[in-house]
């Protein structure tokens, strides 16, 4: 038997080998310029085979003994229009095919691969999929992926603590834990990390994001409701450097300095690349003035001595590695380590249980992804297998130092004093998520009618985490595990409808069945300008601690837990979702927009109950509620004139209810409301180049009033109470020069601006030790100006 699996295994070794072994003496030889200038390593590629080169630093390239006849040359690069030519190849003849491609403006109809988990145009895919990359965030001066994720439409980036400032995603108006954020396709960026990480994980380590809004993300399984954010890691295209240095002033009163290189390195071949990035960051406390209650009951507003920004340091750096040994081969390694330390609270410089109330972190995160694909049968079918995963250490402390006004006799508060410095609550965490899968596609270029990809595959998720805080009896061990396999239709009727069909199945170990998530796509496609789709799409959130449920706040002179119903089961969700989009575009111009509404409907949805207060603090059970609705309409509006100045904006009304009053404080009056969700909110980009090596941009961020719940720093005095937050608009500006460095073929870039302009900042945080640090509504930084340099290669 074994010897006939040899002999087999040889013939076809000896097929394949004589198959590239033959001979045509038939090549093909050009090159690719882009308005006048030759572009170097763009994809030459012979339709439907694995054939294919790249053009050179020159941007010329040869394709040597081809198969003879008619045959399909593609043109493509990214931020460029593909461009096919059909040829004749002849034996023994060389001919010469030159390409002029087009730059992609606005990523119109960029590749994308996060709706359908194929690669797919964006005026092709059944899916609504928006583009953030690298350069977008640079118009806005993101620091790190929080930053950049303001300016997306459908999406909102809040900060939910006024100690430790950490961040949350709101997508379609539903919180952090309904929405899935994938690290190039992958679900490592765990419910730990959820809590800091979109701070953590900084711009410079970003090709491009993709986002997914609603139920068409269910083809990612558990917490993908709201929708989807896939971060994509900086791929080697070419050869180059970057290295920028920039300083903040925030507010006058602290500094924020941040360092960044790149590099992207090719092999002569062009069959092996490595992109890597590093990044050093430093800032200071900033103080911000709020409002002291005082004994009599009246209020004065001025600073306290304790954060609302915390001081930061952090280091990271990592890399891609892609190596492509044929044209229908790719293996490519990812990795990453991320280092933070962040402190907020009483503004002191000693060990952090001394201070009168603070909050303490120190991340180690350490994560990658292995991913191997091989296109075979004329590039008519793939083979996709993948390995991921992430490791997180953490130390952390948050807590209060005694206050002899707490207690009732001097003796009670030495006793509480001596406890406290005898064994502070200091915390420890231990993180690893794991996932392995592998997917197959294949297209059947005649399925009844069209063409359908049907892609089949399965994966497994692991995460596990301990977080424990002896002092308080805190303590969260968890262990999740996710076995599912999913299959996709995406049948391409003709050139102007498209039906995307799907279902995942789901067997998570902390849910007693099999959970199947089904979704239909449909795309129209009206001449080349514009699309009509419409999308339903079921999805699940799993019964377990989440990102939020894993902060521990500051309430009311103590600090507030939150805990698991022992009965909890899976949420449910029902989503819609329909949308036009139109883009015009002409020799001078392009302007479009995009009209979509959504519904969700909740079952059994998860919301926090006030279970009482303890020695300790505040505490919250996380329930299953009778349900909720989310409902609204976001308009994206887009222009680009000559490529001189281009105009990006997003807006959304919507609304989110309970079905159900449920309590958000014990005592208050129970609310039908969604906290913290305001009704409209949106974003613009105007950018300009007026002339080369110059460019400017002027942005913005609206968001509406919001509901909030606020505990009283003194009960006594005042008692708990909702309040509502005021509208407020953040305007921000960017201008840029670039000098030319021939000598060593190189630019330097000086660079300055200001965020939030009119410093709109909250007026209305606590102060000293027993604030609500939860109550936070407000921009996530006061005026903030910045100047900087950049080197990189032209």
């Amino acid at each position: 038997m074994k010897k006939t699996v040899y002999v087999a295994i040889a013939a076809l070794w000896l097929s394949i080998n004589s198959l590239y072994a033959q001979k045509t003496d038939s090549n093909v030889f050009g090159d690719v310029q882009s308005n006048g200038v030759h572009v170097p390593f763009v994809t030459i590629a012979v339709k439907g085979t694995t054939i294919g080169t790249t053009t050179d630093e020159t941007g010329h390239y040869m394709l040597t003994n081809l198969p003879a006849g008619r045959q399909t040359l593609v043109a493509q690069s990214v931020g460029y229009k593909s461009q096919e030519k059909v040829v004749e190849i002849e034996a023994g003849r060389s001919i010469e095919i030159n390409f002029k491609i087009e730059e992609e403006i606005m990523h119109l109809d960029d590749v994308v691969v996060t709706g359908t988990r194929t690669f797919k145009r964006r005026t092709e895919t059944p899916i609504v999929v928006n583009v953030l990359d690298a350069k977008s965030l640079d118009a806005v001066q993101a620091c790190n992926i929080s930053e950049g994720l303001r300016f997306q439409p459908g999406l909102r980036v809040e900060t939910d603590c006024q100690t430790c400032s950490y961040t949350q995603l709101r997508m379609n108006g539903l919180g952090g834990g309904y929405s899935q954020i994938l690290i190039n396709g992958r679900p490592v960026f765990s419910p730990l990390i959820g809590l800091y990480g979109m701070e953590q994980i900084p711009a410079n380590m970003v090709e491009r994001i993709e986002v997914v809004r609603g139920g068409g993300s269910a083809l990612y399984g558990s917490s993908a409701i709201g929708g989807t954010v896939n971060v994509i890691t900086q791929i080697p295209t070419r050869s180059d450097y970057e290295v920028s240095f920039t300083t903040n002033s925030i507010n006058g009163a602290a500094i924020d300095n941040v360092l960044t290189a790149n590099t992207t390195m090719l092999s002569r071949n062009k069959k092996a690349g490595v992109s890597l990035f590093a990044n050093r960051r430093v800032r200071d406390f900033y103080d911000h003035p709020g409002i002291t209650l005082k004994n009599d009951g009246t209020t004065v507003i001025e600073k306290d001595n304790f954060s609302e920004l915390p001081a930061l340091e952090s280091n990271s750096f990592g890399g891609n590695l892609i190596f492509t040994p044929t044209h229908g081969q790719k293996l490519e390694v990812n990795f990453s380590s991320l280092y933070e330390y962040r402190y907020g609270g009483e503004m002191i410089k000693k060990e952090a249980h001394l201070a009168k109330q603070s909050e303490e972190r120190t991340h180690n995160i350490l994560m990658g992804g292995l991913d191997y694909q091989i296109n075979f049968n004329n590039d008519n079918s793939s083979f996709i297998s993948y390995f991921a995963g992430q490791k997180t250490k953490r130390n952390h402390y948050t807590g209060l130092y005694p206050a002899p006004d707490d207690f009732d006799t001097p003796e009670e508060f030495a006793e509480a004093e001596a406890q406290h410095l005898k064994n502070p609550p200091y915390g420890y965490t231990s993180n690893h998520t794991l996932q392995a899968g592998v997917q197959f596609n294949h297209r059947l270029t005649n399925f009844i009618k069209g063409t359908n990809v049907l892609t089949v595959g399965t994966e497994y998720l692991l995460d596990d985490i301990l977080d424990s805080i002896p002092h308080y009896q805190y303590g969260v061990d968890q262990t999740t595990k996710n076995a599912a396999a999913f299959l996709q239709s995406d049948w391409k009727l003709s050139n102007t409808f498209t039906v995307l069909t799907g279902v995942r199945a789901d067997k998570h170990n902390l849910v007693n069945h099999v959970i199947l998530s089904p979704r239909v796509s449909m795309l129209y496609r009206l001449k080349n300008y514009t699309q009509f789709r419409l999308t339903w799409g079921t999805g699940f959130r799993a019964p377990q601690a989440f990102d939020t449920d894993m902060h521990i706040a500051f309430a009311g002179g103590g600090v507030s837990r939150i805990s698991l119903a022992p009965d909890l089961k899976e949420e449910r969700s029902n989503s819609f979702s329909g949308s036009v989009n139109y883009d015009k575009a002409t020799e001078n111009y392009i302007y479009g927009f995009t009209l979509e509404g959504f519904y969700t409907k909740l079952n059994d949805a998860f919301h926090l109950q006030p279970v009482g207060r303890d020695e300790y603090g505040e505490q919250f059970e996380k329930q299953n509620g009778p349900g909720a609705t989310v409902k609204g309409v976001t308009l994206e509006l887009r222009a680009n004139y000559n490529k001189k100045v281009q105009l990006e904006s997003g807006f959304t009304w919507q609304k989110s209810l309970h079905s159900e009053a449920v309590e958000n404080i014990e005592g208050l009056e129970a609310k039908r409301e969604f906290l913290r969700t305001p009704n409209d909110y949106g974003y613009a980009i105007l950018s300009f180049f007026p002339v080369k090596n110059l460019n400017a941009s002027v942005s913005s961020v609206y968001t509406g009033k919001m509901f909030l719940a606020k505990f009283s720093p003194n009960i006594a005095l005042r008692p708990n109470e909702y309040r509502t937050s005021p509208s407020f608009t953040e305007f921000s500006a960017k201008v840029g020069y670039t000098f030319e460095l021939p000598f060593f073929d190189s630019g330097l870039e000086i660079f300055g601006g200001v965020k939030n302009i009119g410093n709109f900042y909250q007026n209305d945080f606590d102060n000293y030790r027993n604030r609500d640090s939860n109550y936070v509504w407000g921009p996530g930084l006061p005026r903030t100006f910045y100047v900087g340099l950049k080197v990189m290669a032209l």
